[in-house]
């Protein structure tokens, strides 16, 4: 099966770190740019980071910015996501997916469908 696996999330206090790790497994990613994507309780999915697939742009929405970081490794087939100064406003389930949009300050669509490789997504909770 042509997926993402998700790992790395946890419990965290506020102000704290977390870096979240998303697997390719059955596919190689090389080719496609890679998002990070939270779906907050309560709330519909979103998208956070994108990544291109040689690494060298990234697009982020603004609550983010300056917090998270996103990069990959094709030859480990993994992206990451480095999340600094954490709030209670960023729990929720982290998943990635493919075919994001690249482009700095292009929005990212709202359809689930347009993205690719889905995977169970990891648990990250900001709480005290």
């Amino acid at each position: 099966q042509m997926q993402f696996v998700e790992s790395g999330g946890g419990l965290v206090q506020p102000g704290g770190s977390l870096r979240l790790s998303c697997a390719a497994s059955g596919f190689k990613m090389d080719n496609y740019h890679i998002g990070w994507f939270r779906q907050a309780p309560g709330k519909e999915r979103e998208g956070l980071l994108c990544i291109s697939s040689n690494g060298g742009s990234t697009n982020s929405i603004d609550s983010v910015k300056g917090r998270f970081t996103i990069s990959r490794d094709n030859a480990k087939g993994t992206v990451y996501l480095q999340m600094n100064s954490l709030k209670p406003e960023d729990t929720g389930i982290y998943y990635c997916a493919a075919n994001c949009p690249v482009s700095s300050g292009r929005p990212f669509s709202k359809s689930l469908g347009r993205y690719d490789y889905w995977g169970q997504g990891t648990q990250v909770t900001v709480s005290s």
